[in-house]
């Protein structure tokens, strides 16, 4: 799975449970008047009341009929709900990611652009091939492997967005904004509705090194928890070996929750909490 400066990444709806186990979890009865008892001054109560108010009522030979005819056919059975869909019509699972807009950062401008293929794959191919780079993510080489993990992502159901992230206009970065809850990582911790992660790869040498990725993670996690009012917390599984990864969301305002063990790596489980946004 990938992660800040350099990683690959790694969806079943989880189970909500508390918060900090390994990153944070998430999930009446009153008294119906109908059961008060009545009152012994209640007019209508007592055995001549209900005498005097009962009429002899005669119906008519059609309904008779009717009525007959339905209980030799037996009781109806009540009609079965329609089956909840995962994916209720018209909903982005992610909120419009390319209609987030710009931030604002120490750095400069920052905008995240939905990749297209067409335009974007040569620039993310090369980023991929960085000897750096490649260790965590695994797409290198001469074949279509970034290509495919590309369509894979923009031919799915949208749980999943990969981004170009342009600093001042020019392109500098690869993002993956993903619903956790929803992707394989959600087998490896307690996972919570509407959990939202990051994968981040930093493209040029020159941008590594000087704390981009501090300021990068920071702003992305908060036009994710702006944009997506469902959202109580942002999540990342940077490998633990890529100390430069786990310090960059340390200082981001994520906490360490959790050693986790998605296929083909021990990551850390990085968190950072909509309640806890302002204080760290």
């Amino acid at each position: 799975m990938p992660v800040p400066s350099t990683e690959k990444r790694a969806a079943v709806p989880p189970s909500d449970t508390s918060a900090d186990t390994s990153a944070d979890a998430g999930a009446d009865a009153g008294t119906d008047p109908r059961n008060a008892p009545r009152s012994d001054a209640d007019p209508g109560a007592g055995p001549e009341a209900d005498s005097q108010d009962t009429l002899d009522l005669a119906l008519p030979g059609e309904l008779l009929t009717l009525l007959a005819a339905n209980a030799e056919a037996g009781p109806v059975p009540p009609a079965l709900p329609p089956a909840p869909s995962p994916t209720p019509a018209g909903e982005d699972l992610l909120d419009r990611v390319g209609d987030w807009g710009p931030a604002t950062t120490g750095a400069g401008t920052f905008h995240l652009v939905p990749v297209r293929v067409d335009r974007d794959l040569a620039l993310v191919s090369r980023w991929m091939n960085d000897p750096a780079v490649a260790a965590f993510w695994e797409l290198s080489g001469p074949g279509t492997a970034t290509e495919d993990h590309l369509r894979a992502q923009l031919g799915g159901d949208g749980r999943s967005v990969p981004c170009l992230g342009l600093l001042d206009g020019t392109p500098m970065s690869y993002w993956e904004i993903y619903r956790a809850d929803l992707d394989p990582l959600a087998r490896h911790y307690p996972a919570r509705l509407h959990d939202t992660g990051i994968h981040l790869l930093i493209g040029g040498v020159a941008d590594r090194g000087r704390g981009l990725g501090t300021i990068l993670l920071r702003a992305v996690s908060d036009l994710v928890l702006d944009r997506r009012p469902s959202c109580a917390r942002v999540v990342a599984e940077p490998d633990l070996r890529n100390t430069p990864s786990v310090s960059a969301f340390l200082s981001a305002g994520f906490r360490f929750s959790a050693e986790v063990e998605p296929p083909g790596k021990k990551a850390a489980l990085m968190v950072r909490d909509r309640a806890l946004r302002n204080l760290l």
